[in-house]
């Protein structure tokens, strides 16, 4: 397993974004059979008190039926960054919101993922490839 980074300036000179295929939707249901038809595609699902919070892709749940008002793009940050490290959430965050683009943070075991509206995905591409290089220039 490659270094894990643990600081910010670690953690943002080498978050490496790309940007993955495909649009994504994020639903929130109780229904238990939109679950059961939906489960298997989803590719991350999150209980809350008002229902199960899942994202999918933009085909599943058109094919079930649901609006589909805002795909997103997913932007996975290639970075083995630690669990217990500060400031890479942020920073992404500040320097998206800073160009007036929304996102959603997914932090999984291995690398983050980044959700923006796909009409904005190149554009955050963009922002994220010019942090990182920004990062590196201070190095």
């Amino acid at each position: 397993m490659p270094e894990i980074a643990h600081t910010a300036h670690e953690m943002i000179s080498n978050m490496t974004p790309v940007l993955q295929p495909g649009d994504f939707v994020f639903i929130s249901t109780q229904d238990e059979a939109l679950v059961a038809t939906l489960a298997s595609d989803a590719i991350s699902t999150f209980r809350e008190k008002e229902g199960l919070s899942m994202l999918v892709p933009l085909p599943s749940a058109e094919g079930a039926g649901l609006s589909v008002e805002l795909p997103m793009r997913c932007i996975t940050l290639n970075v083995f960054s630690s669990l217990e490290g500060v400031g890479l959430t942020a920073a992404v965050a500040a320097a998206l919101g800073d160009q007036g683009i929304p996102c959603n943070m997914i932090a999984a075991c291995h690398h983050d993922h980044v959700f923006v509206p796909s009409a904005s995905s190149d554009q955050a591409l963009a922002v994220l490839l010019t942090l990182q290089s920004t990062a590196v220039d201070k190095a």
